[in-house]
Parts: C-alpha cells; sequence; structure tokens
C-alpha cells in the first residue's frame, strides 16, 4: 500500500479533510446502490417486471457514472477514493436490499427507500462542502438533482 502522496491539492488540509470524506461517503452510497439497483435487476418478477427490469439499468448506469465522478474528484484533490467492498459494506448509507426473487412492487418500495437514503445524505454534504470546496459542492447538487428525479419516477410507479 503506497504511503506518500503523488496528487496535491489546492484546497487547504481543512478543506480538503472536509471534501475528501464528503466525496468518500457519497462514493460508498453511490456503489452500493448501484449494487442494490443491480441485484433488484437480476431478482424482480410480477406484472411490472419489464418496465421495472428496464428502469433498473438505468439507475445502474446512472449511480455508476456518478460514483466514478466522485472517485475522480477525490482524486483532483488528493485523496485516495476507496471503493473496496469491504469498506462499501462497513460505510454504505443505503437500507440495503434482500435476497431472492422480489415482487415488482416491493423492489418499487425498496428502491425509493433506498434512493431516499442515499439523497439525505448527499444533502448534508452540500451543506458541509459549501464553504470548503464549492466545485464538490456543486458536483454533488447535480448528483441530488438526478437521483431526486429518479426518486420521483420511481414512487410514481406506486402512488
Amino acid at each position: 500500500m503506497a504511503t506518500n502522496t503523488p496528487i496535491t491539492s489546492t484546497l487547504t488540509e481543512e478543506q480538503k479533510a472536509v471534501t475528501g470524506q464528503a466525496l468518500q461517503d457519497t462514493l460508498v452510497d453511490l456503489i452500493d446502490l448501484s449494487l442494490i439497483a443491480k441485484q433488484a435487476h437480476w431478482n424482480v418478477v410480477g406484472r411490472q417486471f419489464r418496465s421495472v427490469h428496464l428502469e433498473l439499468d438505468e439507475l445502474v448506469a446512472v449511480s455508476r457514472e456518478f460514483t466514478d465522478a466522485a472517485a475522480e474528484r477525490a482524486t483532483a484533490i488528493g485523496v485516495s477514493p476507496d471503493g473496496r467492498a469491504e469498506t462499501v459494506a462497513k460505510t454504505a448509507h443505503t437500507k440495503g436490499f434482500g435476497e431472492g426473487w422480489t415482487d415488482d412492487a416491493d423492489v418499487v418500495t425498496s428502491i425509493v427507500e433506498n434512493l431516499k437514503a442515499v439523497i439525505a445524505g448527499l444533502r448534508e454534504r452540500i451543506d458541509t462542502t459549501e464553504k470548503a470546496d464549492p466545485v464538490t459542492q456543486d458536483l454533488l447538487i447535480g448528483f441530488a438533482s438526478k437521483l431526486e428525479q429518479l426518486h420521483w419516477m420511481w414512487q410514481a410507479q406506486v402512488a
């Protein structure tokens, strides 16, 4: 494991610490969200199977795109991102997803709850990065905007 710091930051150490933690927390939440959506994608059954199955792929794609953006922003400010399975399992703020075949309505409910948890974390991190790093804050605002749109669309299925 490398102990050197080959990437330096234009942020102060305090700004880097605050921003790095916000990005790390976002990273693990998004990784887990993509895994949850993929698990649901493989196991959804029911009358709305096809539409839910396809919407889960959209959520996986968005989550993975945002995961990469968060990790690259972390590296840009000199913070090494940690997306290892062990780290995700220990630190993600998601609600998780059960095992086995899952009825489409239950999948929708689970995805709504997981999106809600991820968005809540993003909103907290938007506040904490306001002064520490407005560039990262802007990135997190973009994530929240898209995930809130998806949250609405998922809720509309069972409204």
